[in-house]
């Protein structure tokens, strides 16, 4: 056990070099936040903050982390399971010492007889130290550029997917070599660019609303809103490194939006579909409906068999312009690795009871959501599931997003404000 908590730690370290958030002691809430939508991102699994902050020793617990968490973590890093992870790092069962920071040398005790010495010399040192603080903090103010000074835009090269932009950039006051812009909240979507350079061009292959960051000595200096639309409704299967995109014939059935299992197998090769995503994306300003009043309810089922995938996980994305609200059902069995987001929190599976989420994809669900006076209600099949507290709105509605594991369908929806706009489709 105590290889695989080394191990544990070892994987800790390479994620937090992999993100470049600084050391982990200044993360906040927000950060494991991020991280842990990041990791769904890219693995499909939900690991709650909480969850997050425990393997980070940030609260006490006894336990080990599960099998799926630490598979989840071993993925995030491009491994293909935890066991991938630990043979990778481990040679004759001994994890390599290279890969493991230093260990701290232990300094020999100071004899009682020195310490009043070193206390008084670090009493005298201490208006020296004071002198050389403020003297180098005014030397950091006059070398800070001014931020005005700082350019930074974005420009489509598109109205189709995928889509190029073109970033105009100026960071040359910094003198730094390390500028870099990222696409969106992703901290893997950072690419370097050189520190006296003026433009970059970037490929955005899924539509939605990002927020690209000028990122100079690890602070963001500068953003631009990248505002990727789509023209109505698109299908896109997720594969790396390039995402399938698919026709409009081939996603339109008979009633319903949605591809069969069988063109699914003939896009990826493979008959089984276990964390790989349809999504059917409509991206753009939906004039007249508030983010704090609005009403949402589809009719959509997984038609995936559980040979084709094990969960059979279905998703309802609201976007907005600053954050999302993400309602997912799944098979009965698979409640533990899915979560909420309300849209300002994150409500994991392994640590809330989510049960009313699993549901019989046999049949047609009909999901349901409400926003009203601060409060997000959430309802399957005419029976309130959820009610909670959303103390920020999602900002203006930009975007509705379906996904499954697997093929699925939608029959219909219908998003509005009460009294004012609907925005309704039957497939």
């Amino acid at each position: 056990m105590e290889k695989e908590k080394q191990l544990l730690l070892l994987c800790c370290q390479l994620i937090e070099r992999s993100l470049n958030w600084g050391d982990n002691s200044i993360w906040s809430n927000d950060d494991f936040d991020q991280l842990s939508k990041l990791i769904f991102e890219k693995t499909k699994v939900r690991l709650s903050i909480s969850t997050l902050k425990r393997i980070w020793g940030k609260v006490r617990y006894d336990s080990y982390p599960t099998a799926a968490t630490l598979n989840a973590l071993a993925r995030f890093l491009d491994y293909e399971s935890w066991r991938d992870f630990r043979q990778h790092h481990q040679v004759n069962g001994v994890i390599e010492q290279s890969e493991l920071p230093s260990t701290i040398e232990q300094i020999p005790a100071v004899k009682a007889s020195s310490k009043n010495r070193y206390k008084y010399l670090w009493l005298m040192a201490i208006p020296l130290l004071l002198v050389a603080a403020f003297y180098f903090a005014g030397i950091n103010r006059k070398n800070t550029p001014d931020l005005s000074t700082v350019k930074f835009s974005s420009k489509k090269t598109s109205d189709d997917l995928p889509n190029s932009v073109v970033f105009s950039y100026d960071a040359s006051a910094f003198h730094s070599d390390s500028v870099y812009i990222q696409q969106s909240w992703d901290p893997r979507r950072r690419e370097l660019v050189p520190g006296d350079g003026k433009q970059h061009t970037s490929i955005y292959y899924t539509p939605g609303h990002f927020i690209a960051k000028l990122v100079v000595n690890n602070r963001i200096v500068k953003q631009s809103v990248v505002f990727i639309k789509t023209k109505g409704w698109v299908g896109i299967v997720d594969h790396q490194p390039v995402p399938v995109y698919l026709s409009t014939a081939e996603i339109k059935g008979d009633g319903y939006m949605g591809i069969t299992d069988s063109l699914m197998q003939q896009k990826l090769g493979t008959p089984v579909f276990n964390d790989t995503w349809l999504k059917f994306c409509n991206v753009r300003e939906f004039p007249g409906i508030r983010a704090d009043n609005f009403t949402m309810e589809c009719t959509l089922r997984n038609t995936a068999t559980p040979g084709q995938s094990v969960c059979r996980k279905a998703d309802l994305t609201i976007l907005g312009d600053g954050m999302a609200i993400v309602i997912p059902i799944v098979n009965k069995g698979c409640i533990a690795n899915m979560g909420v987001l309300t849209g300002q929190y994150w409500i994991g599976g392994n640590d809330h009871d989510l049960s009313a989420f699993g549901c019989d994809f046999r049949q047609y669900q009909t999901l349901k959501c409400s926003v009203n006076n601060h409060r997000l209600k959430i309802y399957l099949n005419n029976k309130q599931i959820m009610d909670v507290e959303q103390k920020r709105n999602i900002g203006r509605i930009v975007g509705l997003r379906f996904e499954f594991e697997g093929p699925g369908q939608v029959k219909h929806y219908k998003l509005e404000t009460p009294g004012s706009k609907v925005y309704e489709e039957s497939f």
